[in-house]
């Protein structure tokens, strides 16, 4: 229903260009809004009011009007005096409530399609029946991002994202649950990988900068069809949840650069601890000392690359290269071959996602 910060908004324009005063009242004679709090009204006459044919009346200097909803009246309007113009203002004010009331529904409702179809909850048909009853273009290219918040149900985060999409009409905002904004954004024919991902960095530094919340976005493939979208919000679910696994460090994951963490996200806890017990034996790398990890970690990060790594490291060359043979000792794998390092590089990640999904147990 429409909010009374939007009412309160309306009838205090109509009143700076009218010179009258409103008031917004509930069925049982409450005040909602008004522009002159010293308005007294009997509330047997609302009730009255409300009960007969009348589309207006007026009742003790005021001019009162109906504002219906469906055939139903859903508020009372009070117009201050008796006069032509209190009425032909009244008029005025009943028809634009009414109108923000219709409005209101017709986007309730189209929130309310798009959660169902990110969720699955729409046959194919009513897909279709419903995106035209609504007016969405079903044809459209279209991508979904999933914006989670530190906080939950961040509502200043909220209103941040749909301020940046107010001017776009076509783009959708909503959430399924108390964690996570959803966007779907229409794209054009000629946006590419780069334009997504300026739309996630512009998304982070709005919301870090104004609603002064950490935030991490995903996003996933766009899709040609409304009845594929749900396809790109799941993508963008799991880049969120695989992004937390295996590249905390970054606050932005597409699902098309998940890349091995994807694969790996998948696989059954059991596999997971068959394929460490066969490469590790009792030694899990999570089990080595800082020392050795910080090691492993920097020689991976500058391509096994010994002289780059040892000079990061602060360390001479052939107290590295002491280290990656200790390792090699204990693990049977030598990280300076590619092809140990990269079963190393695998062992490590499946280490993260077991101790993750333990957690998370």
């Amino acid at each position: 229903m429409v909010t009374s910060q939007v009412l309160q908004k309306t009838l205090d324009e109509l009143r700076n260009i009218t010179r009258i005063d409103l008031c917004v009242l509930n069925t049982d004679g409450s005040t909602i809004v008004t522009t002159f709090p010293d308005i007294e009204v009997n509330p047997d006459s609302i009730n009255s009011f409300v009960n007969s044919a009348a589309d207006s009346q007026v009742i003790q200097d005021y001019h009162f009007f109906k504002v219906n909803d469906n055939q139903n009246v859903e508020y009372v309007l009070v117009a201050k005096g008796s006069s032509d113009d209190a009425y032909m203002i009244g008029k005025v004010a009943v028809c634009q409530i009414q109108n923000l009331i219709i409005a209101y529904k017709e986007r309730l409702d189209k929130n309310n399609f798009i959660q169902n179809l990110l969720l699955d909850n729409l046959l194919l048909v009513d897909v279709y029946n419903r995106a035209k009853k609504l007016r969405i273009d079903t044809e459209a290219r279209r991508v979904v991002y999933m914006v989670e918040t530190k906080n939950e149900k961040d509502t200043s985060a909220m209103e941040t994202v749909k301020s940046l999409f107010a001017s776009r009409p076509k783009d959708f905002i909503t959430a399924v649950d108390e964690h996570s904004i959803i966007i779907v954004k229409e794209l054009k024919a000629t946006d590419d990988d780069e334009d997504m991902s300026q739309t996630a960095r512009m998304l982070v530094d709005m919301l870090n900068a104004e609603a002064m919340s950490q935030v991490r976005v995903s996003f996933g493939n766009p899709v040609m069809e409304i009845k594929s979208v749900s396809r790109s919000y799941k993508e963008a679910k799991m880049a969120l949840e695989v992004g937390k696994i295996f590249y905390a460090e970054k606050n932005i994951v597409p699902y098309s650069r998940l890349g091995i963490g994807r694969l790996i996200y998948q696989l059954p806890i059991p596999l997971c601890e068959m394929f460490m017990t066969e490469v590790f034996g009792e030694n899990l790398p999570d089990t080595f000392d800082e020392e050795t990890l910080t090691t492993i970690n920097k020689f991976f990060e500058n391509n096994l690359n010994v002289s780059e790594t040892s000079r990061q490291l602060y360390v001479h060359r052939n107290t590295l290269v002491y280290r990656l043979e200790k390792l090699e000792k204990s693990t049977g794998l030598d990280i300076r071959v590619f092809d140990d390092a990269l079963t190393f590089k695998i062992a490590m990640m499946v280490v993260s996602y077991m101790k993750y999904m333990k957690a998370n147990d």
